[in-house]
């Protein structure tokens, strides 16, 4: 049954790209994760970031119109009203979209089944609630586009971390590398692929109180602090360079000195430390942490994409909790 078409800006845009919506029972929305190459905590002080789509980890989201909302996850099965607080974020996403599509509220239920771990800086919120966004889309017969898509996927990320910079909203539904900073997003141009390897030390990132131990270090050491957060921007800019050049080595030996920074005003552990060495001895190009830090990932650069089963391999033997592979392939 067609639902009447609601005076809203989400789908107004939307109708013009799609004339004659059909709203159907069912429908599927994918969507990958992301990781943060480099700028992760300066970014929250005004300087860049990268962040690059990671299409082997995803979350897959079936989205049906019942007489009864409710939830099918991994964290969650029943109906929604009764939900627990950790599934949050994915109500305000079904809210979301339940007003921007036309649903009638409370008819909306979602499938979710994600490889994105939880707490380890892969997107995880984002991902699915950008899922969410796509089915609902497939569903209603509509088409928004990447800033609707956006803004319906913070929604829930505003749920899920409070006040989040937009870097994982913006990279979960991006195909290309973003480059980030005052919440603005572009593309970044790649000269030659590159092949990257993450790796998770089994323990979440803990990003809030990583943030709160850089707010505190920066009143407490001001100039060293500043000067830290001054050079991983510095280096943010070299890496998009260095991407856009296809320069392997420079791009790792900025990734190494930018561990060292993270390192230096203290969001990385020993796990995290433990790993990034394991890397650079395996012949990685150049490691680092990758997220708000004290747990999570490690992002490493392999010589080349071909190499990175290999690093992968050498990683999961020095102790990571699991590891996944990536090419960047180019874009020129």
């Amino acid at each position: 049954m067609n639902q009447p078409v609601p005076a809203n800006p989400f789908h107004t845009a939307a109708l013009r790209l799609s004339d004659a919506p059909t709203v159907r029972a069912e429908g599927e929305g994918r969507v990958h994760g992301k990781v943060i190459l480099i700028g992760e905590h300066a970014v929250v002080y005004g300087q860049p970031a990268i962040a690059l789509p990671v299409n082997s980890v995803e979350a897959a989201v079936t989205l049906r119109l019942f007489d009864a909302a409710r939830i099918d996850s991994d964290l969650y099965v029943g109906l929604s009203d009764a939900a627990p607080e950790e599934v949050a974020p994915v109500l305000a996403a079904v809210d979301a979209v339940t007003q921007a599509a036309g649903f009638e509220k409370g008819q909306v239920g979602v499938t979710i089944r994600s490889s994105v771990p939880v707490g380890r800086g892969l997107g995880s919120s984002a991902a699915v609630a950008g899922a969410i966004v796509d089915a609902a889309a497939s569903v209603a017969g509509l088409r928004w586009n990447d800033d609707e898509r956006y803004e319906l996927i913070q929604a829930s990320e505003r749920i899920a971390h409070g006040t989040p910079s937009g870097l994982d909203a913006r990279t979960v539904i991006s195909d290309h590398p973003v480059y980030f900073q005052h919440g603005q997003a572009s593309r970044i141009e790649v000269g030659t692929p590159f092949g990257f390897v993450i790796a998770d030390t089994g323990r979440p990132s803990f990003t809030a109180q990583a943030l709160a131990g850089v707010r505190v270090l920066h009143e407490l050491d001001h100039d060293m602090a500043t000067a830290a957060i001054n050079r991983l921007g510095e280096l943010t800019e070299a890496s998009r360079i260095a991407l856009a050049d296809g320069d392997v080595p420079t791009l790792g030996t900025i990734m190494t000195e930018a561990h060292g920074l993270l390192t230096r005003i203290d969001v990385s552990s020993a796990e995290l430390n433990d790993l990034v060495t394991a890397a650079l001895d395996a012949g990685a190009i150049g490691a680092k942490l990758t997220g708000g830090g004290l747990g999570g990932c490690i992002i490493a650069l392999a010589a080349t994409p071909q190499a990175t089963d290999a690093l992968a391999t050498a990683l999961t033997k020095a102790g990571a909790a699991d590891v996944w592979t990536m090419t960047l392939e180019a874009t020129r």
